[in-house]
C-alpha cells in the first residue's frame, strides 16, 4: 500500500555524505528523512573499489590527544558533537578494506539514531511546489528542499566506435587467473585503472594502460585523486621494461574477431599517429558521473565537466533549480582536481557548512561566532591556534577559510570553516555581521608546487630564516585581508616540516605585524 510522507529536508543517498547530512539535521531538530535505494549504508562500497582496497588513510597512531588534530589523519570518519564511532577504532590497516567502510556506515548511522528509509529507490521527481518524490512501491515524499548526496552511480563511458564491445571496471572480473596469459588493454589513467593493472601483473602476458595528458602523480600534486603511490607499482613494471607499458593516446575505435580485439590508437607522443595493436582483453576504468534521470525535465539540474557531475552555486546548490542542493563526491565541481570535496575527509565538512548556510538561510540560525575582543594579540592567538589544530582548514585547503571579522567599532569577531567563494559574497553581503574589514585565513600550497619536484633538492631552496612564506611550496597558512569587497593585502607564514606554525620569530612576530599594521585603527594595540 502506497503512503505519502511530507519533511522539510529529503536527503536522497545514505553514503557517508547522506549520513553526515542526516546527523546535522537531526541534531537541529529538522523534518527530514534519507533515503536509500539499497539495505544497508553505503551501497556504493560494498562493490567499490572492485580490489577492496580504500585509499583514503587510516592512521591510528599518530602521537597526537587532540581529537581535532587526529581528524587529519583519519581519513574515514564522519563528524559529530560526540566523536564516537570513529573509524579508527574498527581496523588498524592503514589502507582499510572497503568492508569496513561498509560496516562502519552502519555503526555511525544507529548510534545517532538517523532516519534512514532504505529499500527505496526514486523513480522520479518532481516540482509542482514543493518537490515530489516517487518510489519505486508509489510512495511518495514531499520535501521543501532536496540534498542530493547519491554520488557518482553511473560508469563514465566514452564515445569512440565500439566501446560497448570492452567489459567494464564495474563488471569486469577482479580474478587475475582469468587473464592468465593474455594481453591486457586497460582504458583510463586514474586509480582504478591502475588498481585493475596491478592487481594482473602476476598473471597477464601484457598490460597497457592508455589514456590522454601527462600522468599525474598525487605526491607530486597533492590532489589525493590523481595516482597514489599504493597503485602505481605497474610503474615500475613499465620503466623496468617487463612487457608493461603505460601509452599516451586515445582511442579511435575498436573492432572485434574470432582471434580478439583489434584496436586503434593515436599516440600523442607521435603527433597522433594511429597504431592498430591486438588485445585479448579491453577494460574501460574511465570513472564515473552523476545519474540525473530522476529528476523531470522542469527541476533536472544543469550538468558541468562533460556532463558528469551538477553545476552548483558556492553554496553547493543547483544553478539553475532553486532548493536542490548538494553533497558528497558530487560537490567536487567546486574544487575540480584541486582540493578535496571529492572524498569524505573533504566533504564532512562541506556539509557542515551547507548545513550552517542553510540553518542561517531558512531558520534564522547565524553561523557560530566568537568574540574576540579588541586587541589583536588576541587575535594573532586564534589564528596560531586554528591553523596548527584545525582539520577542516588542513583537508579543504584553500576552499575553506575561517574569518576574522572586524567591526565599525573595533571588535573582532572569528568564523571557522568558510567556503571562501560563500565568504566573498556573504561577508559584504553582511551575513556574518558588519564587518568594516575581515581576513580569510586558509592553509594553502604554493601557486606553482605542482611544478616543483619535492625530492630534488635543488628545487626551491631557501633560507631557513625566511619568515614571509612568500615562496612556500608546501602547505602554510596564508591571510588574506579585505575592506568590504576589496583585497587589501596577504600574509603568508612561512612553511614547516612538522606543520607547526608556532614559532614566535618565525610566525607569530611576524603574524602580528601584518595585522597591527593593516589593523592597528581603530583596534587597541599594546605597546
Amino acid at each position: 500500500m502506497s503512503s505519502d510522507e511530507a519533511v522539510d529536508y529529503l536527503v536522497i543517498g545514505a553514503g557517508p555524505a547522506g549520513l553526515q547530512a542526516g546527523y546535522f539535521l537531526a541534531r537541529a531538530g529538522r523534518s527530514y528523512l534519507v533515503v536509500e535505494s539499497g539495505e544497508s549504508p553505503g551501497t556504493f562500497f560494498t562493490r567499490f573499489p572492485r580490489h577492496r582496497k580504500l585509499i583514503s588513510i587510516n592512521k591510528v597512531h599518530t602521537g597526537w590527544d587532540d581529537p581535532e588534530l587526529r581528524l587529519r589523519t583519519d581519513w574515514n570518519s564522519l563528524l559529530s558533537d560526540e566523536r564516537a564511532p570513529l573509524f579508527t577504532a574498527r581496523t588498524p590497516r592503514y589502507f582499510p578494506d572497503a568492508d569496513e567502510m561498509v560496516g562502519y556506515l552502519s555503526d555511525f548511522a544507529a548510534a545517532h539514531g538517523i532516519a534512514v528509509r532504505y529499500g527505496t529507490r526514486l523513480v522520479k521527481i518532481t516540482r509542482p511546489d514543493d518537490f515530489v518524490a516517487l518510489d519505486q512501491h508509489g510512495n511518495t515524499f514531499r520535501a521543501k528542499r532536496l540534498i542530493v548526496a547519491t554520488g557518482v552511480s553511473l560508469p563514465n563511458l566514452p564515445d569512440f566506435e565500439g566501446a560497448e564491445l570492452a567489459e567494464r571496471y564495474g563488471t569486469v572480473t577482479t580474478d587475475p587467473a582469468d587473464f592468465t596469459g593474455q594481453r591486457v588493454l586497460i582504458v583510463g589513467r586514474g586509480n582504478s585503472a591502475f588498481e585493475t593493472a596491478d592487481n594482473l601483473i602476476e598473471t597477464a602476458a601484457v598490460i597497457h594502460v592508455l589514456g590522454a595528458g601527462s600522468l599525474r602523480m598525487a605526491w607530486r600534486t597533492h590532489f589525493v585523486g590523481h595516482l597514489r603511490a599504493v597503485n602505481n607499482n605497474f610503474l615500475d613494471t613499465y620503466q623496468l621494461k617487463s612487457q608493461n607499458a603505460v601509452l599516451d593516446g586515445r582511442v579511435v575505435g575498436i573492432r572485434r574477431d574470432a582471434d580478439g580485439y583489434y584496436v586503434k590508437v593515436a599516440f600523442e607522443r607521435v603527433n597522433e599517429v594511429v597504431k592498430e595493436i591486438r588485445y585479448d582483453r579491453v577494460v574501460l576504468a574511465t570513472g564515473f558521473r552523476f545519474d540525473a534521470s530522476v529528476f523531470a525535465p522542469e527541476c533536472r539540474p544543469q550538468l558541468t565537466i562533460n556532463d558528469r557531475f551538477p553545476a552548483q552555486t558556492e553554496t553547493w546548490e543547483s544553478v539553475n533549480v532553486p532548493d536542490v542542493h548538494f553533497a558528497g563526491t558530487i560537490t567536487q565541481v567546486r574544487d575540480f582536481k584541486k582540493s578535496t570535496s571529492g572524498f569524505i575527509h573533504g566533504f564532512r565538512y562541506g556539509v557542515r557548512a551547507l548545513h550552517r548556510i542553510l540553518e542561517q538561510r531558512h531558520h534564522g540560525v547565524d553561523w557560530p561566532v566568537a568574540d574576540l575582543g579588541e586587541e589583536v594579540e588576541a587575535a594573532v592567538e586564534e589564528v596560531i591556534r586554528r591553523v596548527n589544530t584545525s582539520s577542516a582548514l588542513w583537508q579543504q585547503f584553500a576552499f575553506l577559510g575561517d574569518l576574522l571579522l572586524v567591526g565599525p567599532d573595533g571588535r573582532m569577531r572569528y568564523a571557522e570553516e568558510v567556503p571562501v567563494d560563500h565568504a566573498r559574497v556573504a561577508v559584504p553581503r553582511g551575513d556574518f555581521g558588519e564587518a568594516a574589514t575581515h581576513a580569510v585565513i586558509t592553509l594553502e600550497y604554493g601557486a606553482d608546487h605542482d611544478a616543483v619536484d619535492p625530492f630534488d633538492v635543488t628545487a626551491g631552496r631557501k633560507s631557513q630564516d625566511d619568515v614571509q612564506g612568500l615562496d612556500g611550496r608546501y602547505l602554510h597558512p596564508v591571510v588574506r585581508l579585505y575592506r568590504g569587497e576589496e583585497f587589501v593585502a596577504e600574509h603568508h607564514m612561512t612553511e614547516n616540516l612538522e606543520n607547526e606554525w608556532d614559532s614566535e620569530a618565525v610566525h607569530r612576530a611576524p603574524l602580528h605585524a601584518f595585522l597591527r599594521a593593516h589593523l592597528a585603527t581603530p583596534l587597541t594595540v599594546r605597546a
